[in-house]
């Protein structure tokens, strides 16, 4: 049998049907209608709930508590709240119809009012998509370290106005401003060389996608944490990560077209080659109609271009041999990427393609040929030398110093020009270095 309140708060919590969750979800409510958005605002917790109703409290709570309960029943003074219950009146009715309606009008308004105080601007989330979308538009041409600086300003941004919102919609948009903002830290790690925090930055992403059950968000994550694993050396999981990627609905024919493409490059490296030309295919052939919410309307980084597909696909062909396939992807790149406006031209992709093309020349025993398609690299920035065109120019120097060029002139000459080239880009300078010399084969 339910024992009798012993004090006035414990009988209004009865009377009110207030639980310790919602009470204390009115408690805090209330704090934020009189304190704003403070840390140190006071706090109820269960068992001191227990003891405030049970009257084995000494004395009074600290001043801003007794305010909020005054607050959440301004017909009673704190001291009165932890004073004894009201005693049975057999003349009064069991309730006060009026006064309860007028209390419950009281405390929807006072929730509202906490509600619309705990907003942001709908102008404001807009200017944070617009960031975003500007920061994976404009990635291409930045530095890595320019672009993870820029990301991570715009990720505590994005993090101070959720702290100002209670509101479910737009708590929902700022997840996946967060969301979107480390994938683009997470590449930005990955292109200076930092395995290990890309893949955390990656897998954080990964979380913002699941909770906002923002599907495309996940896709990208889960394959930048499969091309991660593969420059890591693990290919198996590679491969599971695009494969599980794939499985996630929603996605666009740009998303499907990274994720075959990724895949591809994990079985050829284990050796797979049917399952690497076959998604190869499917990498292209990828062409639905289909559109989403990342991969095409916020585009950019999170796009998968026509030349990054070629240019992918000729590593792939590299890695399992077809030195004809290499060079025809490779020169298709190139080609697709001087149809594009000069703003829009990748550095990445241009030198990484030319990388490509040069070793399909080597494996064809044509150094000079070789020589000529490396000349566009040499050119790329020192600060825009990013991990994908360091592996693959570290890849054409261990090949050029297998025994058959020892003494050879031309061979010698271009190892030392990638060496020098190799030595100041940031994955050399800022990461580790043994993690790129692990994982070409």
């Amino acid at each position: 049998m339910r024992s009798e309140p012993r004090t006035l708060l414990a009988w209004l919590c009865d009377r009110d049907n207030l639980t310790y969750r919602r009470f204390d979800e009115k408690f805090n409510q209330t704090g934020v209608r009189l304190f704003g958005h403070d840390p140190s605002n006071p706090t109820c917790g269960e068992a001191q709930f227990r003891r405030w109703t049970a009257g084995k409290l000494i004395g009074l709570p600290i001043p801003e508590s007794c305010r909020i309960l005054e607050a959440m029943w301004p017909e009673y003074m704190a001291a009165q709240l932890f004073g004894p219950p009201p005693k049975d009146d057999s003349q009064a009715p069991a309730f006060d119809l009026e006064e309860r309606v007028q209390m419950t009008a009281r405390n929807a308004h006072d929730g509202a009012d906490a509600t619309a105080a705990a907003s942001i601007s709908d102008n404001t989330i807009d200017e944070l998509h617009d960031q975003v979308v500007s920061l994976a538009r404009r990635y291409h041409g930045l530095p890595a370290a320019k672009a993870y600086e820029e990301g991570d300003s715009l990720r505590l941004e994005v993090e101070r106005q959720r702290d100002r919102t209670q509101v479910p919609v737009q708590q929902q948009s700022l997840m996946i401003f967060n969301g979107q903002t480390a994938a683009l830290l997470a590449v930005a790690a990955f292109d200076l060389g930092y395995f290990p925090s890309a893949r955390t930055l990656a897998r954080t992403a990964a979380v913002y996608g699941e909770a906002s059950r923002f599907a495309p968000l996940q896709a990208f994550a889960d394959g930048t944490l499969a091309y991660i694993s593969y420059h890591t050396g693990d290919a198996t999981e590679a491969a599971a990560k695009a494969q599980r990627a794939l499985s996630y609905g929603g996605l666009g024919d740009v998303a499907r077209r990274r994720l075959h493409s990724i895949a591809a490059r994990a079985h050829a490296y284990l050796g797979d080659i049917s399952s690497a030309q076959r998604a190869i295919q499917l990498s292209e052939e990828s062409d639905r109609s289909m559109r989403d919410e990342l991969h095409d309307s916020v585009g950019g980084e999170f796009g998968f271009s026509p030349e990054r597909l070629a240019m992918s696909n000729s590593t792939t062909a590299l890695l399992i041999g077809d030195a004809d396939q290499a060079e025809a992807e490779a020169r298709r790149a190139l080609v697709l990427l001087d149809q594009r406006p000069q703003g829009e031209r990748s550095a990445h992709v241009r030198a990484g393609a030319a990388a490509d093309l040069a070793h399909a020349r080597l494996l064809a025993d044509d150094v000079d040929g070789a020589a000529e398609a490396l000349t566009p690299v040499w050119k790329v920035p020192i600060e825009q030398r990013n991990t994908g065109i360091v592996v693959r120019t570290a890849r054409i120097g261990r090949y050029l110093a297998r025994p058959v060029y020892h003494g050879a002139q031309l061979p010698k000459d271009l190892r030392e020009q990638i060496e020098d080239f190799t030595r100041v880009s940031p994955p050399y300078r800022l990461g580790p270095p043994v993690s790129l010399l692990a994982i070409a084969p």
